[in-house]
Formats: C-alpha cells, sequence, structure tokens
C-alpha cells in the first residue's frame, strides 16, 4: 500500500476461524489501531470487525519505525491473540499451529485485500459494505448497523466514536481522493 492514499482493507483469520467472536481479542484491534492513530501512522474512517475478518477504510501516513502501519498491526495483534489462547483457550492452539520457518503460529491470512479508493463514490460503496455487513442474513450479529459496537456505523450515525480513533471521511480537503503516486 501506498502512503497518503485511502484503501479499502480486508484481512481475514487464517483458515476463517472465527477467532473473532471475542469481545478482548476485539478489543486488541481496537488498540492497536487506536494506537497507530495516536502515533500519527494512520487515520481510520471506517472498520468493522467480523467473527473472522475485519475492514477497513483507512489512510497509511508514515511507517511505524521501520515497519508499515499494516504489518505493525498483524505483527502486533498476532502475538495478543497468541498470548491470549496461549493462557485462556488452549483448545483454539491447534487451529492456527503451523509449521513454517518464521513462525509456530499464525492467525491472519497472508496477502491481505487493499484495494486504492479514488472517488467519494466508492468510498461510501465501501463504507456501506462495512456497515451493513454484520446485519447481512449469514453473519445476523445485529439488527440495525449502528448497534453493532465493533464497527464505525454508529460513528456516521451518531458523531459517537465510542473508541476514538476515527475520522469523519468527510472532514478531508477536496484533493484527498486524487490518486497521482503509482
Amino acid at each position: 500500500m501506498y502512503e497518503n492514499i485511502p484503501y479499502f482493507y480486508t484481512d481475514t483469520i487464517h483458515n476463517f476461524e472465527c477467532l473473532l467472536t471475542d469481545d478482548y481479542l476485539k478489543m486488541m484491534i481496537i488498540q492497536s489501531l487506536k494506537y497507530l492513530v495516536t502515533v500519527g501512522c494512520i487515520e481510520v474512517y471506517a472498520y468493522v470487525i467480523m467473527p473472522n475478518h475485519i475492514h477497513l477504510i483507512w489512510k497509511q501516513l508514515k511507517l511505524n519505525g521501520k515497519e508499515s502501519p499494516a504489518g505493525s498491526f498483524t505483527k502486533f495483534t498476532a502475538h495478543q491473540f497468541r498470548n491470549y489462547i496461549l493462557s485462556n483457550n488452549l483448545t483454539m492452539v491447534n487451529k492456527f499451529e503451523v509449521n513454517k520457518i518464521d513462525r509456530k503460529m499464525q492467525f491472519w491470512k497472508r496477502d491481505p485485500l487493499a484495494i486504492p479508493l479514488s472517488n467519494e463514490d466508492i468510498l461510501i460503496q465501501k463504507l456501506d459494505y462495512i456497515h451493513l455487513n454484520p446485519i447481512k442474513e449469514n453473519w445476523n450479529l445485529a439488527k440495525l448497523p449502528e448497534e453493532y459496537r465493533w464497527s464505525s456505523a454508529k460513528f456516521y450515525d451518531t458523531g459517537i466514536d465510542e473508541f476514538k480513533f476515527l475520522t469523519h471521511f468527510r472532514s478531508r480537503a477536496a484533493g484527498w481522493w486524487v490518486i497521482n503516486q503509482y
């Protein structure tokens, strides 16, 4: 991903396991995003945390040390997931064990989806997709998008940002959508 370009980003839990049904693990995702916002590495415009994947609309602003913000995010959350599972849910350990040179456990699927957003219409389409995801029949996590706590839908409906890391996509300057860095 390029810096200073908004992306629709999807990352999925390894083997599509429903790891993110646990609110504690959802909070690890929130804390990681909030940290990266606080240190000026990213802006987050929208998100949803689903049982086995996440969607974001975000912009990466700068590296987090030597790592990309996306790399820092997945690395931090994977470590948190590992520590939590080893301490609280040993029955899940075997679902994430892998035999790889660089790791013994894997939580995020390789190669997340990152689509650059070139205009506001596309962003709004992705925003709607993100916010409607929890109420889809196959998930049925809430009756209304703004009722689902683990999403930015309430922020766009009421202006309330419970976790205090969101930026409204319309708060950016008009030239924000020009993609000229390829």
